[in-house]
């Protein structure tokens, strides 16, 4: 029976989704970040399938969303967006380093995925942790420096006044340069790697993966460890075709 538990690892609130018979054997784990907007619990249905499947499934919320999410207006969370992405990097190192010390985690099988924001972020991870064993962004950018700037662009246009000056917005820019995947694409080490991404995105552009991709696979020595799979004329939304092939990829990869 796959069970679902609420659990609050180093603070941060999880779904931990397992079949129970096997909660607490070392099991090939995948953490799954959410959207921007988002909570954990969107994200049952994936990690039901991969539950099924034998694996560990964790949901955490991210920093200002389900659980954490804090009395602002949509504005001051908007402007905030990169803190958020910075905050689940360190959520993840302490989800991986409770997993080793609990003896829950098979090996080297940890994977990481996410969805638009938490794709965002899975990009930026590989460029952090050498301990990512697979990895799966779906309608993330892992240009984060150039969707910054895309974000900005767009503020300025609409003729917002943004709340940072511009000393802030530099030293900004040179933390997003850091954990920009498409600047260190050598950080992916042969990792596997799968992308999904709607054609017809208007919110994170699909040529930000795809180009990547185009780059990224003449660095790989075995190119079935990089996948990506795009559906023609859907935007921003994960379809169940998506989820499946991903379950499908990250069975055979992680």
């Amino acid at each position: 029976m796959i069970a679902i538990s609420k659990e609050y690892w180093d603070g941060v609130p999880i779904l931990h989704v397992v079949d129970q018979d096997k909660k607490d054997k070392p099991l090939p784990t995948l953490t799954y970040i959410h959207g921007y907007t988002s909570a954990k619990e969107h994200n049952l249905p994936l990690a039901f399938l991969m539950a099924e499947k034998g694996y560990r499934v964790l949901l955490p919320d991210a920093m200002l969303h389900g659980e954490r999410e804090e009395d602002i207006s949509s504005s001051e969370r908007e402007m905030r967006f990169f803190d958020i992405v910075k905050q689940n990097l360190d959520d993840i190192e302490a989800i991986y380093e409770e997993l080793v010390a609990r003896q829950l985690l098979d090996g080297n099988r940890f994977g990481l995925a996410g969805t638009s924001m938490g794709g965002i972020t899975t990009a930026a991870a590989l460029t952090q942790f050498s301990w990512i064993k697979s990895a799966g962004i779906l309608m993330g950018s892992p240009k984060i420096s150039a969707f910054a700037e895309r974000l900005i662009g767009a503020m300025k246009a609409e003729h917002k006044e943004l709340p940072i000056p511009d000393e802030q917005l530099h030293q900004l820019m040179q933390e997003l340069a850091e954990m920009d995947l498409s600047m260190q694409v050598e950080k992916l080490f042969g990792r596997a790697l799968f992308f999904w991404h709607g054609e017809a995105d208007q919110v994170v552009p699909f040529d930000h993966a795809y180009s990547f991709y185009e780059e990224a696979i003449d660095h790989y020595k075995n190119p079935e460890n990089i996948r990506f799979l795009k559906e023609i004329g859907k935007g921003h939304k994960v379809t169940r075709f998506a989820i499946t092939e991903f379950v499908k990829w990250l069975e055979y990869q992680l």
